[in-house]
């Protein structure tokens, strides 16, 4: 199954005209967070779907600047007293086939991705991040078995119950109406025919509903956004080197290499491609190429519940052909300049990150850039990320 590209925030209100979304969080809104991390998991398009203060919504997004800072394609529903289910037949016109859906007040740390290949995902309506609540919580408990939610409502309190992330079907829209609830009317419903299934995660979760999280909202977000990083060289590593790899049809995936990707996801890391591709130097192939083969890489791995965060190329050589690229530069590995940017960009761990590549050229790179630095070992990339998680 593909992975959605569209990503839904359903935004309610705290308080008259004031979405939860719009609230500061050390000095930028909750929203800029959630969307941070939709562009993180590759999605590209978003669909906010206010319960009111549509005029407000558009204002704030033009402030933030966040639709630029991401490329993100955003746009502003406005549907006042709709419910969360009424909200989605509001936006009947507006929805891709599958998309992601996301409750504005919540931040739940996990692999967003890991939802498109989770099990029963293809043929449910809806596919629920679950996780366990220890203390108390507005989140009302499900009851699950195996992948599958046999029924969702009751007390809110401690339990499994619903994060505030969903993949979601548009058959959905055959079960709403133009004001009804999701977790109170639709989504009970559809439990009690098996069209529901969950997936139990674990990490941060952050509900800005209730004032003891919106407190601490500040420090546990800045916390959980820095963590360490994986910066993996491509050819040789990750796919097999035919010599200036440039085309989607030559492109291989070595085996597993999208398995590690995932369990470098799911185990908390960034994960970062930093690759010489001194072709286009060459004149044999330019950055447009580069570009369309990493994109098509990363819808390869968005497909298996995986991504890469962020790519650098270095297309310079000191001997090249192409005058514009004939540069010893400061991001031609072994220099560190690729690794270095992603630094600048990201808020990197760097005292746990490392450089793994499949040569002596990548491993200086990596300790030129002052991080721990590998060698692929003959069995491949999977077997040394195993070590590295388990460490």
């Amino acid at each position: 199954m593909r992975a959605p590209v569209q990503c839904v925030v359903l935004m309610s209100a705290l308080a008259a005209d004031t979405p939860a979304a719009w609230l500061a969080i050390d000095g930028r809104p909750f929203l800029d967070y959630l969307l941070l991390e939709a562009w993180r998991f590759g999605f590209r398009k978003v669909l906010l779907i206010a319960d009111g203060g549509g005029s407000r919504a558009r204002a704030a997004l033009d402030a933030s600047r966040i639709g630029e800072q991401t490329h993100l394609s955003i746009d502003v529903l406005e549907a006042p007293g709709a419910g969360t289910g009424g909200a989605l037949h509001a936006a009947r016109d507006r929805l891709d086939e599958r998309f992601l859906l996301l409750d504005g007040q919540c931040w739940f740390d996990f692999n967003w991705l890991s939802l498109v290949t989770a099990e029963g995902a293809e043929d449910a309506i809806a596919t629920l991040a679950l996780r366990a609540f220890e203390g108390r919580s507005r989140r009302k408990p499900v009851k699950i078995d195996g992948s599958v939610v046999r029924a969702l409502g009751g007390e809110p309190g401690r339990g499994i119950a619903s994060a505030g992330v969903s993949l979601v079907s548009s058959r959905v829209l055959e079960h709403v109406s133009p004001a009804c609830g999701l977790e109170d009317d639709v989504l009970p419903r559809l439990a009690r025919r098996g069209a529901v299934h969950g997936l139990l995660a674990a990490g941060g979760f952050i509900d800005i509903a209730e004032p003891a999280d919106r407190a601490v909202a500040g420090r546990v977000l800045s916390q959980a956004r820095r963590r360490p990083a994986v910066f993996l060289d491509r050819d040789g590593t990750l796919n097999q080197d035919a010599g200036y790899v440039h085309r989607v049809e030559e492109f291989r995936w070595l085996p597993g290499a999208a398995n590690t990707v995932r369990r470098l996801n799911d185990g908390g890391y960034y994960v970062f491609v930093v690759t010489n591709q001194s072709g286009v130097a060459r004149g044999l192939f330019d950055e447009a190429a580069v570009a369309k083969l990493h994109a098509f890489m990363n819808d390869e791995l968005r497909a298996a519940g995986a991504h890469i965060d962020d790519m650098r190329c270095c297309p310079h050589h000191p001997d090249a052909e192409v005058a514009a690229y004939r540069v010893a530069c400061s991001c031609r590995k072994p220099a560190p300049g690729m690794i270095l940017d992603l630094m600048r960009c990201w808020p990197i761990v760097e005292d746990n990150s490392i450089m793994i590549g499949d040569n002596e050229i990548d491993s200086a790179a990596g300790r030129n850039a002052g991080i721990a630095s590998a060698i692929v070992p003959p069995g491949g990339l999977g077997g040394f990320v195993d070590k590295l998680l388990r460490r």
